[in-house]
């Protein structure tokens, strides 16, 4: 399974009633999570990432905004499952991807509407290539704006990993598929926060910041809370995917 971006509190209060349930429930072998939005909707610590792992989470991934923290860089170096993209400079703290006893487990960055990174369709054949001996099961969290790009790692990738699943838009998409060559796909898993608000932020913040184009403090929004997270059930012996289903959840507000 894996979690749709958590933002800030409410995502990580969410994640402690649902997850312990679900992973009971599926019998779950991987618990993957996006957290690059869990310290207070921006970024990730090394506090942070902790909380995750006593939740039960086994690798928590990233994107553009696992920067924000700077006592993240060390930890990112040490033997903690947690990633940035792959295709940031070797330079960058951290790693790329991880192999476990049962998975390759790999963190892409998109470029469309994102930045000057590297390729990601040229990092993952280079990660391929390299890591011959890799499980059957590899799981590829692209961290991506545009919707086209999205969908054309899945493609690209189809029949050489196990599941292509995007993150950063924090919208839920309804495209879960498995691709004709046996790739796991979805365009967005959606987010873990909360529901009334602008992809997790406070609504009249948001609207200050499209108004005025001023800056605005944007604070992580209260309230009601959606547990997003996509299943894959994948063949361990061939890696390819049979199916892959949407699991959303409310989660009640705390006050």
């Amino acid at each position: 399974m894996m979690v749709g971006d958590v933002v800030g509190r409410p995502g990580r209060r969410a994640l402690g009633l649902v997850l312990p349930r679900l992973r009971q429930e599926h019998r779950l072998d991987l618990v993957i999570v996006n957290g690059e939005n869990v310290a207070g909707g921006l970024g990730l610590t090394p506090e942070t990432a902790e909380e995750l792992f006593s939740l039960g989470v086994d690798v928590i991934t990233s994107g553009n905004h696992i920067w924000e923290h700077k006592e993240l860089y060390p930890y990112l170096d040490g033997g903690r499952p947690v990633l940035r993209p792959l295709n940031y400079p070797p330079s960058a703290p951290g790693k790329g991807y991880v192999i476990l006893e049962k998975a390759m487990v790999v963190n892409l960055l998109g470029r469309t509407f994102m930045g000057n990174f590297d390729c990601p369709f040229r990092g993952m054949d280079q990660l391929l290539a390299k890591e011959k001996d890799h499980p059957p099961v590899v799981i590829v969290d692209f961290h991506a704006e545009a919707t086209s790009e999205k969908i054309a790692m899945g493609w690209y990738l189809d029949g050489r990993v196990s599941a292509v699943l995007g993150t950063h838009t924090h919208v839920g998409t309804i495209d879960c598929r498995v691709l004709p060559r046996g790739t796991a796909h979805v365009t967005d898993i959606g987010m873990t926060g909360p529901v009334d608000s602008v992809i997790g932020v406070e609504v009249e913040a948001v609207l200050q910041r499209f108004l005025t184009l001023l800056p605005h403090r944007l604070p992580v929004a209260r309230g009601r809370v959606e547990f997003n997270a996509v299943l894959v059930d994948i063949d361990e012996a061939s890696g390819l995917a049979r199916k892959i289903d949407r699991i959303s959840r409310e989660v009640p507000d705390e006050g």
